[in-house]
């Protein structure tokens, strides 16, 4: 079983709710990632999701998008990710970390390529944001190999006939999209969540993290009600290119904070 797998497993089998991270490899400087993410370890993050900078990012708000056009100035890159990760399993072996991006990147490095230098460098799995069930497959495949996570999303639209196509193909766990539009957004149906997990629920008995929409501690508490875990990622954007100028040990001190907030409202 994967990295992922274990964690998730270990939680449920504790009665707790998995927080998961996103922050943007390089934003805002590329000396402010590994800090932050061992900040957020520190502070209860189950599972950290490293965004990969793109410079189209559609299924992203304007905060997340401000933070990838931000890393892209430093020149950040799905190979400086996978250095990235490389630095940080280092010192940290443990928490899994799972790459979230686009495409693009991965078709011009090349599935194999990609798999073995994430799987070399420490990666748990890939979630590729633009990539449709219709055409997971060969991804899936060389992920398999090294023993990767193929994860995917599942979303308001997506129909019972689509989402067994996606549960063949997801490892590790899938991620449900909490609403219609883009990260950041801030109108969440939590009765709506809940009718949509339990739809799904039938299909798989992979765990269902829920992500968007989710910015404080009583939005991940409600929903955390409801599965597996959940997935915050605007907020702690935010708060990064608030800080942009700030010492990389005042961005990491001041995500820590936020994640703490919300792993103890999970935990209450």
């Amino acid at each position: 079983m994967s990295r992922i797998g274990t964690r998730l497993q270990d939680m449920k089998a504790h009665g707790r709710k998995a927080l998961v991270a996103y922050i943007v490899n390089g934003d805002p400087y590329p000396e402010a990632t590994l800090p932050a993410m061992h900040a957020m370890v520190a502070q209860g993050v189950d599972i950290i999701e490293l965004g990969v900078p793109f410079s189209d990012p559609m299924a992203e708000g304007p905060v997340i998008q401000k933070g990838h056009e931000r890393a892209l100035v430093h020149g950040t890159s799905l190979k400086g990710t996978f250095e990235l990760v490389r630095e940080f399993r280092k010192t940290n072996s443990e928490t899994p970390v799972v790459l979230m991006g686009y495409l693009n990147p991965i078709e011009r490095m090349g599935y194999k390529t990609v798999a073995e230098t994430a799987a070399a460098a420490g990666v748990d799995g890939l979630l590729t944001v633009d990539l449709p069930p219709e055409e997971a497959a060969p991804l899936k495949s060389e992920l398999t190999a090294v023993g990767l996570d193929n994860i995917l999303l599942l979303a308001p639209t997506t129909t019972v006939e689509r989402a067994r196509r996606v549960t063949a193909l997801a490892t590790g766990f899938l991620y449900y999209v909490s609403l219609k539009g883009v990260t950041g957004a801030g109108h969440l149906d939590v009765d709506a969540v809940k009718s949509k997990l339990a739809e799904f629920g039938q299909l798989t008995e992979l765990p269902m993290c829920v992500g968007f929409g989710i910015k404080d501690p009583a939005t991940a508490r409600a929903v955390a009600d409801l599965a597996d875990g959940v997935v915050i990622g605007s907020v702690l954007v935010s708060k990064m290119g608030d800080l942009a100028d700030a010492s990389a040990d005042d961005i990491a001190a001041a995500v820590g904070d936020i994640v703490g907030s919300i792993r103890l409202a999970l935990d209450a």
